[in-house]
């Protein structure tokens, strides 16, 4: 459908948009082409411009303009708390591969805890090893 502004410029509508807006908002034929071009900022509705003000007044859409803000937000610091036995847990693996490298008959070498309630990394030969320790969350009941 071609509809025709005020100030002459044509517009082509989708009737498919029309026939959608009139069936999930049940709305006349016009109604449909008003909303459309409102929607798509054709036409300016001053009911709408009043809300959207009242909300920015309301700072209701601050979180929408904060996603597309030119300002980053600051990062913020969080302390985990130390959590013991993952802390052993790591040790003790630690521990293992160091002194089992005869029982294991494999040239380990370079282990190092990283982070120490978290992860070990080691070398065998060339090949560079990761070991990530995970603590799984109990099952929500």
């Amino acid at each position: 459908m071609i509809y025709t502004l005020d100030s002459g410029k044509q517009i082509t509508i989708p009737d498919a948009e029309i026939q959608k807006l009139e069936k999930t908002l049940s709305l006349s034929r016009e109604d449909a082409i008003y909303t459309w071009l409102c929607d798509e900022d054709y036409l300016t509705d001053e009911t709408e411009q009043e809300l959207t003000t009242k909300a920015k007044k309301n700072r209701i859409t601050a979180t929408i303009h904060q996603a597309k803000s030119d300002n980053p937000r600051k990062p913020i610091k969080r302390e985990r708390k130390p959590d013991v036995e993952k802390e052993k847990i790591i040790e003790i693996l630690a521990n293992f591969l160091q002194k089992s490298k005869d029982e294991l008959k494999i040239d380990i070498e370079f282990v190092e805890i990283t982070n120490k309630s978290k992860i070990i990394e080691f070398s065998v030969g060339e090949n560079h090893y990761k070991l990530d320790l995970i603590k799984k969350r109990p099952p929500k009941k």
